[in-house]
């Protein structure tokens, strides 16, 4: 389709050039023709005195020159018809022979066969003094136009078909490489939706559309294969964490009915165990439903928070959990992008996780800094991490350094989840015995007077 359309326009385009070069052509010859009456009056007010007119023709039409392929004919009244070399055919014409015979009342121009080729003729009366003299007639044989026309025919047919041929096979070339990757998006989309994440798209490195829509579909991939790694290593850990506490529940329950005793005592102990181990149960899902949320793309809610304020609010909050001297370090005075209750909540588990680190008395700072970043901290005097544990700590389910209380193993894995989808990260210092810092790293802070200046006063 492309290329019969391609033909058409260029045929088209060559009708045109033909038809221009036609016209132009006949044009040319035309004015020629009309400037030959002219030119023999004023050669004849030039003439020597005493020449008549039927002398001063004869010389001139042996001295006037004709370009190639033009005749001459002089008929005067009651004289021999004159005329150049070729002029015999051009007088048998009727048309012509009448014009000699009889000079035309004005000017006229025809087109006539004249022996094997057509002629362009002009046929003019001569007028001296105000009387018609005799004939004057000027001829130009077309069939330098056709030859003329069939050169050009030829050039312009060949530049139009290197045309066609550079342009099929220029768009050849960039279809096969258009549609060549959208082939390979297909089919790596159908590779994805029966279960294969790891194809990837060959990177050619361009900037150009295609480029851009390999590198997007790569990207899209990885998130879509992060995700679904992310969902079945959670469904996996839910599996193995949830087996605990229904294997603990049922076997207390199957003692009781095995015994087949009714002892109101053994009965609470029974209930009280398979309560807890629900209640724990129902921890884990829930901080589990929550990490799940995390790991989904675009899950964080991004809005401006005033971090001085924010943070004031939180400290008041949790200086109530526990016997534990509470402090607030000073706070830069700016307004942060971030999810604030997401944000939040992941300073309530790193205070969680320093009251069950730490004793009655013992310190526990909140802290927050303000420089090319972000930086939450949470710092206690507990009894801190051995250094080979601390790799572990931010991993799902692991409790490196935890006594005997019972814990869902999720808190921190939360924290770290709400501090990447921030685009931040989270660190962890400890020393054994001394206490743990452990920081929430947000990017792009923004200064409180350039957020109300782009912003506008807030109510």
């Amino acid at each position: 389709m492309h290329g019969l359309v391609l033909s058409a326009v260029l045929g088209v385009i060559l009708w045109q050039v033909v038809r221009d070069f036609t016209v132009h052509y006949q044009n040319t010859t035309v004015t020629d023709l009309s400037e030959e009456v002219p030119e023999y009056i004023h050669a004849f007010s030039l003439r020597p005195a005493g020449t008549g007119l039927e002398a001063f023709s004869r010389s001139y039409l042996q001295t006037h020159l004709l370009p190639s392929g033009h005749v001459v004919l002089i008929a005067l009244s009651g004289q021999q018809v004159l005329g150049t070399p070729g002029g015999n055919a051009l007088a048998r014409s009727p048309t012509v022979a009448t014009a000699l015979a009889h000079p035309p009342a004005r000017s006229q121009l025809e087109t006539l066969p004249i022996a094997s080729t057509s002629d362009m003729v002009l046929l003019s009366p001569i007028r001296l003094g105000g009387r018609t003299v005799g004939t004057f007639v000027a001829a130009a044989s077309l069939s330098h136009l056709v030859s003329a026309r069939g050169q050009v025919v030829d050039l312009a047919g060949i530049e139009a078909g290197i045309a066609l041929v550079v342009a099929l096979a220029s768009a050849y070339f960039l279809l096969r490489r258009v549609l060549g990757t959208v082939g390979a998006v297909t089919q790596a989309a159908i590779d994805a939706s029966e279960g294969d994440l790891d194809r990837r798209l060959a990177d050619d490195g361009t900037d150009d559309e295609v480029g851009r829509l390999t590198r997007t579909f790569n990207d899209m991939l990885d998130r879509i294969s992060t995700t679904v790694g992310a969902q079945r290593q959670l469904l996996s850990d839910v599996s193995h964490q949830l087996r605990t506490p229904l294997t603990v529940a049922r076997g207390h329950l199957e003692i009781l009915r095995r015994e087949g005793t009714y002892d109101p005592v053994e009965v609470a102990e029974t209930a009280a165990v398979v309560a807890d181990e629900l209640a724990h149960m129902s921890t884990l899902v829930d901080r589990m439903l929550l990490l799940g949320r995390l790991l989904e793309p675009d899950s964080v809610e991004l809005a401006p928070i005033d971090l001085r304020a924010f943070l004031a609010d939180l400290f008041e909050a949790v200086r109530a959990i526990d016997d534990r001297r509470w402090s607030l370090a000073p706070v830069p005075d700016v307004v942060v992008i971030a999810d604030e209750l997401k944000l939040r909540g992941a300073l309530l588990n790193l205070v969680d996780n320093a009251v069950k680190a730490t004793a009655p008395g013992d310190a526990i700072e909140l802290q927050a800094s303000c420089a090319d970043e972000v930086v939450l901290a949470v710092v206690d005097a507990g009894r801190g991490i051995a250094p080979e544990l601390l790799d572990a700590v931010f991993e799902r389910f692991a409790r490196p350094g935890a006594t005997t209380e019972r814990g869902s193993g999720l808190g921190l894995a939360i924290v770290k989840a709400v501090a990447e989808g921030h685009g931040g990260r989270v660190e962890v210092e400890s020393v054994l015995g001394s206490g743990t810092t452990m920081r929430i790293v947000l990017p792009h802070a923004s200064r409180r007077s350039q957020w109300l200046h782009e912003m506008g006063p807030r109510q």
